[in-house]
């Protein structure tokens, strides 16, 4: 097989499993956390900790808000969480989408590297990184062979002027759909939920190697979390019992 058509086949086997990677890094950080705890290579000082907790949010969040920007302004069948196959009844091209090729992958991965950054390793930061390259580079390329089938010229003039991975505002162009929120808080609820509950599992296993005792503080970590389950329970509900979240065309 050439590895053109190796790169797609692998790519859209990859595709249809990439809910599983974040599963796999956060497993292999608890791994890498345990390990340097048990080495006695745990940050110990409470407030650098809580600085690098910090910063994890702030990347999380900046990946969060990307993925935000980009699902909100697109129509439906685009730009959607399946994984049975490559999905687009048209091109994105307006909006973010004429800054970057891959906005949600881009979201993906500052959403994730914020949880790698709780592990306080800088290796397994680097290892993170070449990994999700590695396991996208493929992704990108057989969804761009697809849509390059499906549209042709329309979709070779515009990844021409648009970078694949790192956003350039050179041919930005005002969104062709205007914000759904309601999109977003059907499609995107389970960001905000997913970033604290990592949080929440790094904070309570590094308390646990300093004091040496199983106990969950009534502290920031906490009320963060139960405030994010709570919304995305109730926005579950609202969208299994309701239509209020549907919208035409979105």
């Amino acid at each position: 097989m050439a590895l053109q058509e190796s790169l797609e086949q692998e790519g859209n086997i990859l595709f249809r499993y990439r809910s599983f990677l974040p599963l796999i890094i956060i497993l292999a950080g608890i791994i890498v956390f345990f390990y340097d705890n048990i080495n006695q290579q745990v940050v110990s000082n409470d407030k650098t900790y809580t600085l690098i907790e910090i910063i994890s949010l702030v990347v999380s969040f900046t990946g969060l808000i990307i993925r935000i920007i980009a699902v909100g302004h697109t129509p439906a069948n685009t730009s959607g969480r399946n994984t049975k196959g490559q999905l687009a009844d048209e091109i994105n091209t307006t909006g973010i989408y004429s800054t970057v090729r891959h906005p949600l992958y881009l979201g993906n991965f500052f959403m994730w590297a914020g949880a790698v950054i709780l592990i306080a390793n800088v290796w397994f930061f680097i290892v993170f990184v070449l990994a999700y390259w590695i396991y996208y580079e493929r992704i990108m390329y057989a969804e761009e062979q697809f849509l390059r089938r499906k549209f042709g010229q329309p979709y070779v003039d515009w990844a021409a002027k648009t970078p694949p991975f790192i956003p350039s505002g050179k041919y930005k162009v005002k969104s062709k759909y205007p914000f759904s929120m309601k999109k977003i808080l059907k499609k995107e609820k389970n960001g905000v939920f997913a970033v604290f509950i990592l949080l929440f599992i790094f904070h309570n296993i590094r308390n646990l190697f300093i004091t040496g005792v199983v106990k969950i503080e009534n502290d920031w970590v906490l009320w963060c979390t139960l405030i994010s389950a709570v919304i995305y329970f109730v926005l579950k509900l609202i969208k299994k019992y309701t239509n209020l979240l549907n919208e035409s065309g979105r």
